[in-house]
């Protein structure tokens, strides 16, 4: 999968530690693998993303295997619809479910968050992969050039996925459904306000081929019970008295639920 600049969106090319394109923009390659590409003008916070601990938290909660079974559906779909390579992840985190995915199909993989810390972390740990810091809305790889774009639980931008996937490409979105951790969030909240969801949404550009549901129950102890909560978009949303209440929670069972929709590019 062929690399563009960010800022003049012409070819990058690497050259020893670094990647550089003909109008001499560079982008030095860290020393654990990724390469940050997530310009000054697109960044809209100091620390964009995920901090350093909730990659940690996530890495610690998704290693001891609780959410295998969203891996598995993914693996299940690449397998039933014929996908192949490149593989582009937006949004990959520590990049769990994409390796995994990658090392079903033996694809080329390029994971991309706008998160550093979590594009740090995935480079560290899988080395078999090009990890890029980079925004969603302005992706840096050529047109067409991925075979499957994944986005889990992460941004939809339907423009931007059609134009780097090919012709034939798919798209595996994975949405929270409304009955998702409802045990954490009886917990965490006062009251539970219920909105609605298009958890099979029209995207223009892609048909709709399947809506899969994917739903599991778990058992998690402290310190997992906290990971889960640091992993999700919740921790920044509860009162003091809702993270307490979780903290004086030893054990948790809840239910994982969500679904998996498989786009194909038209």
């Amino acid at each position: 999968m062929n690399l563009i600049c960010p800022i003049c969106e012409k070819p990058l090319r690497r050259e020893e530690n670094r990647l550089v394109c003909p109008e001499n923009h560079s982008f030095d390659m860290a020393r654990q693998g990724y390469v940050n590409l997530l310009t000054v003008q697109r960044r809209h916070s100091a620390h964009p993303g995920d901090t350093k601990e909730q990659v940690l938290s996530r890495r610690a909660f998704l290693e001891d295997g609780y959410y295998a079974p969203i891996a598995d559906a993914l693996i299940a779909a690449a397998k039933k619809y014929r996908a192949s390579g490149p593989i582009l992840d937006v949004g990959c985190g520590e990049g769990y479910y994409c390796t995994r995915l990658a090392k079903a199909m033996n694809a080329e993989l390029v994971g991309l968050d706008i998160s550093k810390d979590a594009v740090r972390y995935a480079a560290g740990k899988y080395k078999d992969a090009r990890w890029l810091c980079a925004t969603a809305a302005r992706i840096p790889v050529e047109d067409g050039a991925a075979g499957l774009l994944t986005s889990l639980f992460a941004i939809t931008l339907p423009e931007e996925f059609h134009r780097v996937l090919r012709e034939d490409g798919l798209f595996f979105q994975v949405l929270a459904a409304q009955d998702h951790l409802l045990g954490l969030k009886k917990i965490i909240y006062d009251e539970l306000v219920f909105r609605q969801k298009d958890t099979a949404p029209e995207l223009p550009g892609f048909a709709l081929l399947e809506s899969i549901p994917i739903r599991f129950t778990f058992t998690v102890e402290d310190p997992q019970v906290q990971n889960l909560f640091a992993m999700t978009p919740h921790l920044f949303r509860v009162s003091k008295a809702g993270a307490e209440r979780l903290r004086n929670t030893p054990s948790l069972t809840d239910t994982a639920s969500c679904v998996l929709n498989v786009f194909r590019r038209t």
